[in-house]
């Protein structure tokens, strides 16, 4: 058919964006809970600790927005994702070589810079390889080479910071960006297979241009006009009711585990985190497939739902080693929400070249509901208990649920309404037979 063609990508590139997204949860991983261990055993106090990674958060937040237009300006977005990885291994080099105030900050605002250009350049290189119709099954690929990354990395930066010290925990971090760095330098995209191409009747080849809308030197939505998407809102809404119930919950019962355990604290926790990587990489292909099969919205509620069940599972159960089946559930959340936060970026806002400008509204919609997750719940188990604290937090939860149920529109059938225009359109305006 000649209006609606689909990127054709190399196996190399394919390969290649796996070890890419391999790599970077690798070094991500390395600015996650060793950032701690290292500061306190440097003789950092935990309020000196908590205001340098505060320092990180806001970071993030603030740069969610301009990361993601930057991303949508550059027309290299192999480029932008280069410049994000040596900001990142910058940071890493920075903490290594000195753990002063000066040099800690400086990482975090680096860092917290930088992963916000870096997760959607990634993203929009999964748009550039594939095409926004096959992007589901894609992201639920990124999503297993991220966990499994993930996992790897958690146990040799474990054995690093044991068996040689804390500091070199983070030049590995350095040294793992640079295959990453590699690997990207492997993916290639045609930078022009967006553009319009002649059909019979004179008109623009519109599915070609909306497939690659990220990419295109088309006219753009405003900030504004974005903001006016009922369907980008309410998602947005979503990922603070989600984040609002996830975030807090593993701390929350971490630390409940710690006051009542003695012997193997350490290794119930390394299992709550290593047991929903696991059934990340086993669900997140399954996750993208089937969003593209059933829609987005069956697949967002089957994943918001494990959310409310978990809370109160967890204030029911007192027996610690519970909690690592338990968190067989984070699991199920994490690759819906891993692999549909940036699908339906690219439903609202893929084909009018504000998708990464999309994913960094969402990824600010969620750091505002993590920050309110971890102070609420904090306030209320302080106040009232975490049975209490943890009711709270399935009820936010149950509220994604329902929002997601009631008010979340289908965002897929954009997406099939732009395929079947554009294959009226080649067959000279005749709309399909009924």
């Amino acid at each position: 058919m000649r209006g609606t063609t689909h990127p054709t990508p190399s196996l190399r590139s394919v390969r290649a964006l796996d070890w890419l997204n391999f790599f970077v949860a690798n070094v991500q991983t390395g600015f996650g809970p060793f950032i701690a261990s290292y500061l306190a055993s440097h003789k950092w106090t935990q309020g000196e600790i908590g205001l340098a990674l505060s320092v990180g958060t806001i970071s993030a937040m603030v740069s969610q927005v301009p990361g993601g237009a930057a991303v949508d300006a550059l027309r290299n977005k192999k480029a932008a994702a280069a410049w994000a990885i040596i900001a990142i291994i910058l940071s890493a080099v920075l903490l290594a070589s000195s753990p002063t105030v000066v040099p800690v900050m400086a990482a975090e605002v680096f860092h917290g810079f930088a992963s916000c250009m870096l997760v959607p350049a990634m993203a929009a290189l999964a748009l550039a390889l594939v095409g926004r119709q096959n992007l589901g099954d894609r992201l639920g690929r990124n999503a297993r080479w991220a966990s499994i990354g993930s996992a790897v990395a958690a146990g040799l930066m474990g054995l690093c910071g044991e068996y040689v010290s804390p500091r070199a925990v983070f030049w590995l971090t350095a040294a793992l960006a640079l295959p990453a760095l590699v690997a990207l330098a492997m993916i290639e995209y045609d930078k022009h297979a967006n553009a319009p191409r002649p059909l019979k009747n004179g008109k623009a080849d519109k599915a070609t241009t909306a497939t690659h809308a990220a990419l295109a030197d088309e006219p753009r939505e405003t900030l504004f006009d974005l903001l006016r998407d009922k369907r980008m809102l309410t998602f947005a809404a979503c990922v603070v009711l989600f984040h609002l119930s996830n975030a807090a919950m593993l701390n929350l019962a971490a630390g409940e585990v710690t006051a009542g355990m003695g012997d193997n604290v350490q290794l119930v926790i390394a299992a709550c985190i290593i047991v929903p990587q696991a059934i990340v990489a086993l669900m997140s292909p399954w996750v993208g497939r089937t969003s593209q099969h059933w829609g987005r919205r069956p697949v967002l509620i089957l994943g918001f739902s494990a959310l409310p069940v978990r809370a109160l599972l967890f204030a029911a159960v007192g027996n610690p080693y519970f909690l690592v089946p338990v968190q067989m559930l984070d699991g199920l959340s994490a690759a819906v929400f891993g692999v549909m936060l940036p699908l339906i970026a690219a439903d609202v806002a893929g084909g009018k070249g504000r998708y990464n400008l999309c994913i960094g509204l969402f990824g600010l919609s969620a750091g505002i509901g993590a920050t309110l997750s971890t102070a609420l719940a904090g306030f209320i188990a302080d106040h009232f208990g975490n049975t209490v604290s943890f009711l709270g937090l399935a009820a936010a939860g149950a509220a994604a649920v329902l929002m997601v149920w009631l008010v979340m529109p289908e965002t897929r059938e954009a997406l099939e309404d732009e395929t079947v225009g554009d294959k009226t359109a080649e067959d000279g305006g005749t709309k399909p037979a009924a």
